[in-house]
Parts: C-alpha cells; structure tokens; sequence
C-alpha cells in the first residue's frame, strides 16, 4: 500500500508539474493576434426560413508558441441566427480553445434567415477573445423571401415572378388541373425533390424573361482544401434534384422559353393517348443533367429551337417507340466524366428483368436541321425490332450528325438518313464553356433547308436567341443562327 501511494504521489506531482509547464508554455503577450483566412464569411443568397450551405474560416496561430482562445463565441449569442462548429464542437460559444504553435483550426458556418425579419441582410460576427485581445470576423448572409412548396400536393395555380418558388421534398400536380408559371419565374429545387405532372403544364417564358429550373445550391463551393470559398456557383454542376416528370395522365403540356437544368433527368415523358403532343416544347435550354435531358417511354413530343447539352448518358432518349418531332435543335454532348452512351437513343421495345420483351410501334422520331454532335465517335444509337409489321420510322433530315464510319449503321439508307451533313465538325462557338452558338466557319451555316423550317414557320421563323432565319439565304442547322 506504501509503494501504492508513493507511486501514485509521484505520478500526480509530474502531471501538475507538466501541467504548470504547459500553462507557462502559453503565449500571455498581449500583442500576439491570430491570423484568419478571411476577414468576411460571406453568404451570397439565402432563401428565408431556409438554412445555408455550410462556409468555413480558417484561424492561424503564427507564433512560436500555443495560443489559449479563452473564448470564442457569436456577437448576437443565442439571438443570431448563425450557428458555429469548431473543430466539430457545435456551439455558438466556447471557451479554451488552444491553438498550438504554427498549427489552425477550423470554424464552420451557416445561417438560417428569419422570414419574418424585414432586414434582408442578415450580419453578425464571430468573436475571439486572447491575452486580452479581442478580435472578429464578419458575417453577412444577403436574404430572399420565397414561396416554399414543400411535400405540396396542388390543384390548379398560377405561378408570377414575384418572388422565386423552392420546391422541397417534391411537389405534384393534381390530375386534370394545370400550373400555369408565367414569364421570369425561377423555381429552386432542393435535393431528390421532383415535380410530378398529373394534369398539365404551361410555361410562358420569353426570350427577356425565361422560366428557370435549377437546384437550390447557390452558394459557391466551400472546403477544406483550399484557403478561400470558389466563387463558382453550382450552375453547370448535374444531379442536383430530380427533374420534371409528365406522368401518364398529364396532357397537353406546354413549354416556351425554359432553361431546365443541374437535374437527373430534366424531363421525363411518360405514354399517352393523346392525340395532342403530351409535350410541346420551343426556344428552351435542357443542360447539365446527370442521367438525360429529355427521356421518353411511348409519347408524343413536339420540340423546336432547343438546346440540349452536357447529360451524362443521352441529350435524348426515345423509348418503347412513340411518335417525335425535333426542327432546329442543338443535341451537343461533351460530357466531362467517362460516357460510353450516345446523344440520341431511340427504341420500340421494352425488356422486362424476367426476361418477357414488350414491342411497340415507333410512328416517327424525325430530325430535321438538327445537330447532334459531340465527344463520342457516335452520337446516334437505334436499336429497334421490326418483326411482324412493327413500325421502327427514324429519320434524320438535313442535319449534322456523327456516326463512326465502321459502325453497324447504315447512313446511306435514305429512309433513315436523308441529305445529312456526315461527321463535320459544326465547330461551335466555345463548347468547353457550353456556348453552342456556331462559330464563323461553322459547316452549319446557310446549310438548312427552307421547307423543313416553314413546315412550323409561326415557331421556327426566329432561332432560339430571337434571331431571324428568313433574312439571308437559307437558314443554318441547330437552333442558333448565325
């Protein structure tokens, strides 16, 4: 029990001795000021009642020394609305925090802006506490009210650009009710969140004053690895949200002057009886989308002057056979990561996992002054079965398309392949930067053919940047013109 206690006396007398020495180790100069990675955490939009994406300061000791932070806390306390994580310690003030010499820690931040606030800039700082120092760091968070749509089941509504709508957790549309969004609206959709058409669609943008769908990312890009916050927004970023789904019992859905991007699919269209497009789509931008930008199983769909980019698998697939139109549309695909599919993928059928195959009638999937181009050495993939008086029609009329001559299709059958421009290079104006306007020794230029733009002249008479095709020689193929 002696030796115990001598033991034991010696162990806690060299804990506090160690203790003392690191306590005098401290830096106690009261000039000795940290060092940050910035003097602004800046939030640049944030939808009200709705928190921020996370931002993060660095904070340095630069001296020879450890550095005791005997606080660190929110100016505005348990009345802002900041919250503050150091070195994974939620907490909106600390106390002690040792910093040791040359080394940092990290403080990670976001806002939620009251809705009921009338101040749309939201400010507050963080405050440290050294030596007798006292040091801060801004935040500013600029605020937006919204319309929130969340979990939202609606029946018939129409949507003005008052203020933007942020769709959570997905919204639906009642069938045989329409949502009607008028010009200039801009519509956020937060993570896995879709809008489900169960009646019918109108868009009514302008070429002033598009309709926009995007994810709800506005902030740039926040980490760790690099010092400062990346400007760059989430603007060309895919997969954000769902994309816009026309269920089998929507109808007559209308888009003029869209821009749908950053989703998986950005729309999808489902079968129909209808006699009318189920989609009628003019003068829209489809970018960005991590599986399609126009994926169809068994519709009708009618798209003029339409820019269709960057998809990591098709720009368009047309499945289970149907009946489609595209005039003066760009199908561009430079997709960033490892893409084996093509732009364009048409089919008739449909392969159940049990293996019982379902063949349906392709009626028509018609290309005319189009392009379809991009980093594949084949942009147009058909695989259609034709067996017992099933319909598999596709053509491609006057356009530009890319087709590895050693691949098993044949462009020279003119029921498929009709005057096409064959693997020439439209030469776009910047498609790393995704401008698919053409550039001035484009092959697409004055190469169009008249009649295929008269044939729905009231919607192809001006090019998808409110240009004229009827006012040189001939119009030029995609939907820009030059």
């Amino acid at each position: 029990m002696k030796l115990f206690l001598k033991i034991f006396s010696v162990t806690v007398i060299t804990i506090l001795i160690i203790s003392s020495c690191r306590k005098n180790n401290f830096i106690t100069d009261s000039n000795a000021k940290l060092k940050f990675s910035k003097d602004t955490v800046f939030f640049d939009t944030v939808f009200t009642g709705i928190g921020s994406a996370v931002r993060h300061l660095k904070v340095f000791n630069p001296h020879d020394l450890p550095i005791n932070l005997s606080e660190i806390k929110i100016a505005k306390g348990i009345e802002s609305n900041y919250r503050i994580n150091v070195n994974g310690i939620p907490a909106n003030e600390l106390h002690d925090i040792e910093i040791g010499a040359k080394d940092s820690i990290y403080i990670f931040v976001d806002v939620n802006i009251d809705p009921s606030d009338d101040e749309i800039i939201e400010h507050d700082q963080i405050m440290f506490y050294t030596n007798g120092n006292v040091q801060a760091v801004d935040l500013i968070a600029y605020g937006q009210d919204i319309h929130l749509i969340n979990d939202s089941v609606i029946d018939t509504q129409i949507w003005t650009n008052d203020k933007p709508y942020v769709v959570y957790n997905s919204m639906a549309l009642n069938e045989n009710e329409s949502l009607t969004i008028e010009q200039g609206v801009h519509i956020y959709f937060h993570r896995n969140s879709r809008m489900i058409i169960l009646g019918t669609l109108t868009i009514n943008g302008t070429y002033e004053d598009p309709v926009i769908f995007e994810g709800d990312r506005l902030n740039g890009h926040s980490s760790i690895f690099f010092e400062n916050d990346s400007l760059d927004n989430y603007d060309d970023v895919p997969g954000q949200w769902e994309g816009i789904w026309l269920t089998k019992l929507s109808k007559d859905n209308y888009i003029n002057f869209a821009e749908i991007k950053n989703a998986v699919t950005g729309i999808q269209v489902d079968s129909t009886q209808n006699s009318n497009p189920q989609l009628s789509i003019h003068n829209s931008k489809i970018e960005h989308h991590s599986y399609a930008g126009i994926f169809t199983q068994m519709s009708k769909t009618l798209a003029t002057n339409c820019l269709i980019d960057d998809c990591g698998h098709y720009n368009i697939a047309l499945t289970r056979g149907g009946n489609y139109e595209f005039y003066h549309c760009t199908i561009g695909n430079y997709w960033h990561g490892a893409r084996t599919t093509s732009a364009i993928y048409i089919n008739n059928y449909f392969q159940h996992p049990d293996g019982s195959l379902y063949v349906y009638d392709l009626n028509q999937a018609y290309f005319g002054n189009c392009i379809i181009w991009g980093n594949t050495d084949t942009e147009i993939d058909t695989d259609g079965y034709t067996d017992q008086g099933i319909q598999f029609n596709y053509l491609f009329e006057n356009s530009i398309v890319k087709i590895d001559p050693e691949s098993d299709i044949n462009t020279n059958d003119e029921n498929h392949f009709l005057n096409v421009i064959l693997n020439n290079d439209p030469i776009f104006a910047d498609h790393y930067e995704f401008d698919f306007m053409l550039n001035e020794q484009s092959p697409a230029i004055n190469a169009g053919n008249i009649d295929i733009t008269n044939s729905y002249l009231e919607l192809l008479n001006f090019d998808l940047n409110n240009i004229s095709r009827t006012t040189d020689i001939s119009p030029d193929i995609g939907c820009y013109e030059y």
